[in-house]
């Protein structure tokens, strides 16, 4: 069972003080005067906290997260390290499937996330190995759910060419703005790219597509994403129960914007069923 006045003032006093939409936290914190939580198990809480947290403008990144291994009070904390570790081993650091195909098209599907950069890194390098070979590029993001600013860069070292690229900076309240660059990789894919993407497609792969789209360097196809550009912080509410908040704001060097709730617009609408074979012959190559 749950002690719920001061677990809902912790979580009003942390949305309050550090969450990143300035014009929502008021409203936020109000609502959350209503959340009834006795009773409940702390798997019920979370759910309904987070169903609480985003009834005022639907930010999918601000939630309460069951952890009945135990909550992290950050990410980079030994709970989230460990776990990510044993994600990047469990799911090839984000990479589901590289294939390079008779036609000469190099594919890449990302999902669920891409793991934090050092865990990635060796992944990444052997992806863009196998397909470096390829006339053209599909990168596969339909079932892509996350992954971290560092990461989306490393990636994008292997696709924006020979000099480093300014991808975006992330502003948080109080502190210098951090910069995201390019390191341009020798293993790099020069030839088309079409990125696809589905209306679930979220947070760090919405940027990699974001990224590329804004640059001219790809073609995304498919439905727009999800809408969740702020980088998140972790904070420990009890022994099971951690809250994610955005604390930052996200700022692409091209646009001077984000994808924050409005998701990142395909340049060719499809279902995301269809948008592989809706790449491919954009490419003027065979579906597979």
């Amino acid at each position: 069972m749950i002690e719920t006045s001061q677990l809902i003032s912790h979580v009003q006093e942390l949305v309050g003080e550090r969450y990143v939409l300035r014009d929502h936290a008021a409203a936020i914190v109000a609502d959350l005067d209503a959340v009834e939580l006795a009773g409940l198990t702390p798997e019920a809480a979370a759910a309904a906290l987070t169903q609480r947290l985003q009834r005022a403008n639907n930010d999918r990144h601000l939630r309460v997260r069951h952890r009945p291994e135990g909550a992290a009070s950050d990410f980079s904390g030994a709970e989230h390290e460990a776990r990510h570790a044993a994600e990047a081993l469990r799911n090839a650091g984000g990479f589901r499937r590289v294939q390079l195909l008779d036609d000469g098209v190099g594919l890449i599907e990302i999902a669920p996330c891409m793991s934090p950069v050092h865990l990635a890194e060796p992944y990444v390098r052997a992806a863009f190995t196998l397909v470096s070979s390829a006339a053209a590029l599909v990168i596969d993001l339909r079932a892509g759910r996350g992954g971290t600013p560092e990461t989306v860069a490393l990636i994008c070292g292997h696709l924006l060419g020979k000099e480093p690229v300014h991808l975006q900076d992330v502003e948080e309240l109080g502190c210098p703005p951090r910069q995201f660059w390019t390191s341009p990789a020798a293993t790099r894919i020069d030839g088309p790219i079409r990125v696809l993407t589905s209306s679930t497609t979220f947070s760090g792969c919405e940027e990699l597509a974001y990224n590329l789209q804004a640059l001219g360097r790809a073609v995304v196809v498919g439905e727009t994403t999800g809408g969740g550009a702020h980088p998140v912080e972790a904070f420990r509410l009890t022994d099971v129960l951690e809250l994610h908040l955005p604390t930052a704001r996200s700022v692409n060097a091209v646009t001077g914007t984000n994808w924050e709730q409005v998701g990142v617009k395909p340049d060719i609408a499809c279902r995301a069923d269809d948008a592989l074979e809706t790449a491919l012959r954009d490419l003027h190559l065979e579906p597979v």
